[in-house]
């Protein structure tokens, strides 16, 4: 391709959890918490399942109940875990890098958008809180589509909405579910891990970068190639 390709991409398309804001560190710990007030571990091993997709794969709280007996207060068991989390999720900002990329992406004059399996109420609150939702074109959440990732949904109607093919278009991801969805939409796509994700196979995607803080959008591009 040469040199070609950073022209070729005219759009990024950002995942939420984990690569935007670390949420899923904070909510895997204040599961383990409650988890741990109940005299029970839950092993990451299982937490994984659930990371980039929704809960059909692995439920904390059917998994909780099966160690420690059915609970007829599931609805505390969950207002527990979230007083735990929101606490967290109040005192964190942004992944290092994610605002620089959004500015570089502007500047640049290319279209940006979210495809996240979580709700839209979940993504556009705390990008609100972020002072980040300014800067995107379509936020695209499991509310817009039957399935989510790792079906290819919602990065097909992302792309859609910002007017671009799949191959003019870069994901940005931090989990095996979403880097298949954003391949299988026909995406490129770049693993940015997060403490959660690390070890976990990310071999797919067609680039892995430790942070984005690391690696700016230009050179980026540049290794893509």
């Amino acid at each position: 391709m040469g040199g070609s390709l950073g022209h070729l991409i005219r759009a990024i398309v950002f995942d939420f959890d984990g690569l935007i804001l670390d949420t899923e560190t904070p909510e895997y710990q204040a599961w383990q918490r409650v988890y741990r007030e109940h005299g029970a571990e839950l092993p990451m091993a299982l937490w994984v399942r659930c990371i980039g997709t929704d809960r059909s794969a692995f439920d904390p709280l059917e998994y909780l109940e099966s160690l420690v007996g059915a609970s007829s207060d599931r609805a505390g068991l969950l207002a527990r875990r979230r007083a735990i989390h929101d606490e967290a999720l109040a005192r964190s900002s942004a992944l290092p890098g994610v605002e620089q990329y959004l500015r570089s992406a502007l500047a640049r004059g290319l279209r940006r958008g979210v495809a996240s399996s979580s709700s839209r109420r979940w993504v556009t609150g705390h990008l609100s809180n972020l002072g980040l939702a300014d800067y995107f074109n379509t936020v695209v959440c499991r509310d817009d589509v039957e399935r989510v990732k790792p079906d290819p949904a919602l990065y097909r109607l992302a792309t859609e909405r910002l007017g671009v093919d799949p191959d003019e278009a870069l994901a940005l991801e931090d989990s095996p579910n979403g880097i298949a969805a954003a391949k299988a939409a026909g995406l490129r796509c770049v693993a940015v891990p997060n403490p959660m994700t690390r070890a976990l196979p990310l071999d797919q995607a067609d680039l892995v970068v430790t942070s984005l803080a690391e690696v700016g959008l230009d050179l980026l591009l540049e290794r893509l190639e």
